[in-house]
């Protein structure tokens, strides 16, 4: 899928350096910071379930140790 994005000049300049210095293009930068985000959102949310888990599992525990 095609698409169009736009930047201000800063952001521009900042993605064109951030490209050169990892000898890659423009496209394929913003293309891989797109899956990284994505695979940190997967993680976080995984997290925030596995702490609600642990939360409602030692309730009774965290209450007692909060005391």
């Amino acid at each position: 899928m095609a698409m169009t994005l736009r930047l201000t000049d800063e952001e521009t300049e900042i993605l064109r350096a951030l490209a050169e210095r990892e000898h890659r293009s423009m496209h394929e930068v913003v293309r891989l910071a797109v899956l990284e985000r994505a695979d940190r959102a997967a993680h976080s949310a995984d997290r925030d379930e596995v702490l609600d888990w642990a939360e409602d599992r030692y309730a009774d525990l965290l209450d007692r140790l909060s005391r």
